[in-house]
């Protein structure tokens, strides 16, 4: 079993897990919810980072111990450590952020001090909304001409890929702040309904269908070499978090394979079209 997505860690595993794997108890899990703008998922407390977890993202907290919570993230069932401190009870959300970036605001004021930024992708829960602010269950507010309601989806990966477009490269990002290959395809997926795992690896594997050799390639498609991943804009132009601008940038895709080619990591292994 891949640890990254099976909840169990020796001592505790989910009750799905029993018979299959070895733990001193079975749980269910309790709710949870991040209540930091955003925050690490590490593969053991204090160790590297896997992912990141934005605002509002709902997890499954299946142990609790020496200040870390070993959870399971439920958009896409990662498996990891996030600090203790980070979560809070939870909630449903009823608005995402849908543009690239936003701030937190002690109050419905533009000129006040923001609290905290948040990323494309954070959820909240909103108790009061009018035409410009909404106020969140936690007694901030967020302009609400950036939100959007829960549930609805974007139309367009690329688009949405687009709004990161500068952000500087981040091993294991997942936020406006920093972000990797396999954390700006999932973004872009994720928000226009489209089932994705959080790693190129996994994606390759499961996102959509895998495009034949003689299938010319279109806007919106996933283009994987050995431990990355690029979203096409067109025929002929990808668009990445790569680390050789470190940074999302456009580029052109013969340019790309010749590039990533002679850096030693190998040609394209796949292609892969996220609807149908």
């Amino acid at each position: 079993m891949d640890r990254r997505e099976t909840p169990a860690n020796g001592r505790v595993a989910h009750v799905s897990l029993r018979g299959q794997v070895e733990a001193a108890a079975f749980v269910e899990g309790v709710a949870a919810r991040v209540a930091v703008p955003l925050t690490d998922l590490c593969a053991a407390p204090e160790g590297a980072r896997d992912r990141q977890l934005l605002m509002g993202a709902r997890v499954t907290v299946l142990e609790r111990r020496g200040g870390w919570a070993f959870v399971q993230a439920r958009a896409d069932g990662y498996v990891g450590y996030v600090a203790d401190q980070a979560l809070t009870a939870d909630a449903l959300p009823t608005h995402r952020v849908a543009v690239a970036a936003t701030h937190l605001y002690p109050a419905a004021n533009l000129k006040l001090r923001e609290v905290a930024a948040l990323s494309f992708g954070a959820r909240l829960t909103v108790v009061r909304l009018t035409d410009r602010w909404a106020e969140t269950d936690t007694g901030l507010f967020v302009p609400a001409m950036h939100l959007a309601p829960e549930g609805t989806a974007e139309r367009d990966p690329v688009a949405v890929a687009e709004l990161f477009l500068g952000t500087p490269y981040l091993w294991g990002g997942n936020s406006r702040a920093g972000i990797d290959c396999s954390g700006l395809a999932q973004a872009a997926c994720l928000a226009c309904g489209i089932p994705c795992p959080g790693d190129s690896d996994l994606q390759r594997a499961r996102v959509g269908r895998a495009l034949s050799d003689n299938e010319p390639g279109q806007r919106g498609d996933l283009v994987f070499w050995k431990g990355h991943v690029a979203i096409m804009t067109d025929a002929a132009t990808i668009l990445h978090a790569n680390g050789a601008a470190m940074a999302v940038t456009r580029e052109d895709y013969a340019a790309a394979c010749a590039r990533i080619l002679a850096a030693g990591d190998g040609p394209v292994l796949a292609r892969r079209r996220p609807r149908g």
